[in-house]
């Protein structure tokens, strides 16, 4: 075992000296649950995808998923499941299409059936029925509704009707049993939107927004406000979302550089210090995860769902070769212990804090006494071969900590000034062990709270035209030039990103494994005492 390096550091307060350790660890595996791969955004020819649902499904299985969301827009559309006009004979509820289709119909009448037969395809998979939500006076984002609630599509139809801004249609139709439809498209409305899902299916749903700084359309405050309405519900955004391959990556186009993927990913994740880390500062469980948005496999289109993005998560109640139920699977995604990857980059995390027998992984907060010292472990992997036929191999890992600072006083701060890299690991700083790449790293005389995340890239810092000299991911398409991305360079550009593991302190309590800071806010932070300068020593 390598010795020992001393390090020291402040960052705020919160760590008064660390020691950087290399050492083998006891593989921690709950045989009570499995980490699932899995895509939530996806369309196919019923709306403006250009597959049937049976390819999706069978790349998507091909290229590794474990489960995956049928998403598409609401609205209404003109094309039957295989790309062809509805045919004047095809009759919706007892009624014959014409010209258009409102989505709500088709998720009753076609879409749904197609995903209930592909389920007993596919017995080990699990498939979801959701769709993506046109949010009044924003962009998209993927709603599903689940288990019992899901009652043949019907629940999922029901908000598309209800809440979609292309669903300008109404009906007394008996299926949908709702009226009082409100057609004008405002944020209140979305804001009802998020709370009808939390007051009818919390627990059985999710609304997560879809490529959320695309065309600017969703602030901070936005977000704050979803969150608050329906904390079970509206817990996450897609931080590195679809359209990998396009020539704009991720088809972020905005001549604004707030609004352009950074290493893939969205800038609200991937600017240390910006929007996710300011709702982090809250001690929101707010999720980052990674999808295909997968339309098109034609070469400057789409990745297959799988072929590139993958979202990793914990779902308890699962054993090798049994289908995890839906309801657990939207669990496993509500809790926060997931990680998501590009191109195989690491298809494996274990990531905690620790004191003493006390551990908690991503989503999940330890409690200490002040003063305490915090040991945080990462354990990561990369599979032999991507899906490019490359070997992945990470450059770095960075450590990332920002204070919580409790509730936000400005509903639009979109900044967390005292988020920064508090640690970089390299190849000499981990053990490898059974395909397993192992840090150990110590945070002492922990006096405030602290959420702590990863980040890692198959990049060196300074990488031309990818990485700025500090490791961080410079902008994929400079405003000034044609947007050039292309499969390969999106496969020379690798990064995965975890969800946060939080620390509290408080003056006297008795440590709990993975307790959950809900309810009380968390104590306010000297903003002078974590901004004092780094003095760290490599």
């Amino acid at each position: 075992m390598r010795k020992a390096v001393k390090v020291l550091a402040l960052v705020g307060g919160i760590v008064a000296a660390t020691t950087l350790v290399t050492a083998s660890i006891e593989k921690e595996r709950r045989p009570e649950g499995s980490w699932l791969a899995g895509d939530f955004h996806t369309h196919t020819f019923l709306t403006d995808g250009s597959h049937t649902q049976q390819d999706v499904l069978h790349h998507a299985f091909q290229y590794g998923l474990d489960w995956i969301a049928n998403s598409e827009h609401g609205g209404a559309y003109s094309r039957d499941p295989q790309g062809n006009a509805w045919p004047a004979t095809f009759r919706f509820l007892g009624n014959p299409p014409i010209g258009t289709v409102w989505r709500w119909q088709s998720l009753l009448d076609v879409s749904f059936p197609i995903i209930r037969a592909a389920r007993d395809e596919y017995p080990g998979k699990v498939i979801l029925q959701s769709y993506e939500w046109n949010v009044p006076s924003h962009e998209h984002a993927s709603v599903g509704i689940v288990g019992a609630d899901e009652r043949c599509g019907l629940s999922v139809a029901q908000h598309e009707y209800l809440f979609d801004s292309s669903d300008s249609g109404t009906t007394s139709n008996d299926f949908l049993r709702v009226d009082g439809k409100v057609t004008t498209n405002t944020h209140a409305k979305a804001v009802a939107g998020v709370k009808y899902l939390q007051d009818n299916f919390a627990g059985a749903s999710y609304m997560l927004l879809n490529h959320p700084s695309r065309r600017g359309k969703y602030s901070a405050s936005d977000i704050r406000d979803f969150n608050d309405a329906a904390p079970d519900v509206a817990f996450g955004l897609e931080g590195m979302p679809g359209h990998q391959k396009e020539p704009c990556r991720a088809g972020y186009t905005d001549v604004n550089a707030d609004r352009r993927t950074y290493g893939g990913a969205d800038p609200i994740v991937a600017k240390v210090g910006g929007i996710w880390d300011s709702l982090l500062a809250e001690g929101r469980h707010f999720w980052v995860f990674a999808n295909s948005d997968f339309h098109s496999s034609a070469a400057d289109a789409d990745f297959w769902p799988g072929e590139y993005s993958k979202s990793y998560t914990y779902v308890d109640g699962v054993g090798e070769g049994r289908r995890a139920p839906a309801t657990a699977l939207v669990a496993g995604l509500r809790s926060g212990k997931s990680f998501s990857a590009h191109g195989g980059l690491v298809d494996g995390l274990d990531f905690r804090a620790g004191r003493n027998s006390s551990q908690a992984e991503m989503g999940e907060t330890l409690i200490v006494r002040r003063g305490s010292e915090v040991w945080v472990t990462i354990r990561f992997r990369s599979p032999r071969l991507n899906n490019n036929g490359q070997v992945p191999v990470v450059n770095h890992v960075d450590l990332i900590a920002g204070p919580i600072t409790g509730p936000a006083i400005d509903r639009t701060t979109a900044a967390n000034p005292g988020a920064r890299v508090i640690k970089r690991f390299y190849s000499y700083d981990w053990e490898s062990e059974d395909g397993w790449h192992v840090v150990r790293y110590r945070l002492t005389d922990v006096t405030a709270p602290v959420y702590l995340r990863l980040r890692g890239t198959n990049l060196a810092p300074g990488t031309p035209g990818e990485t700025d000299a500090e490791g961080n991911p410079l902008i994929d398409s400079p405003l000034d030039v044609p947007c050039a991305n292309t499969p390969q360079a999106a496969f020379a550009d690798l990064w995965f990103y975890s969800n946060p593991v939080f620390v509290q302190v408080k003056e006297a309590v008795s440590v709990r494994s993975g307790a959950a800071a809900t309810g009380a806010a968390p104590p306010d932070v000297s903003r002078r005492q974590f901004d004092r300068a780094d003095r760290r020593t490599r």
